[in-house]
């Protein structure tokens, strides 16, 4: 298994992985719009964005967009932000999510983060768990505007 960023050949694997939070969805089913296009395309040509596949054998198992922050906080270093992580519907609890984001964390590190933050909504219990046994720890609140 690696972890590298996605080839935009791979667009409708991670977008189903993104539409199929419960079940598996097909990836040739996925509409590839060209919001999408954009968004993707944007990922790709900024330096401080990665969109990163966890892939076995061709087959992408896992997903998540990592956006490198700088900032004056943690004496000038980068954060990392982690968003849209997902693992396939039918390979959950085996152990990809964790390494998933051992190796993210690992990609973090090595660009000189010193920290990495991420978001998980209220109702994902399991998920709350999972990002505890990797070591992450509840310190803030977030709120959200929707625009």
């Amino acid at each position: 298994m690696i972890l590298r960023p996605a080839t935009r050949a791979e667009l409708p694997d991670v977008l189903a992985l993104l539409a199929g939070e419960e079940t598996v969805v097909d990836p040739a089913s996925v509409v590839v719009t060209e919001a999408y296009e954009r968004a993707f395309a944007a990922i790709a040509a900024d330096p401080r964005n990665e969109l990163l596949v966890l892939v076995d054998g061709g087959l992408v198992l896992g997903c998540l967009q990592a956006t490198y922050i700088p900032g004056l906080g943690k004496g000038g270093a980068e954060r990392a932000l982690f968003e849209a992580v997902r693992i396939r519907a039918d390979r959950r609890g085996g152990g990809l999510g964790r390494v998933l984001m051992e190796r993210a964390v690992a990609r973090a590190r090595g660009r000189g983060c010193a920290l990495v933050q991420l978001t998980s909504d209220k109702r994902r219990e399991a998920a709350h768990r999972f990002y505890a046994s990797l070591g992450f720890a509840r310190s803030h609140d977030g709120f959200k505007l929707a625009l």
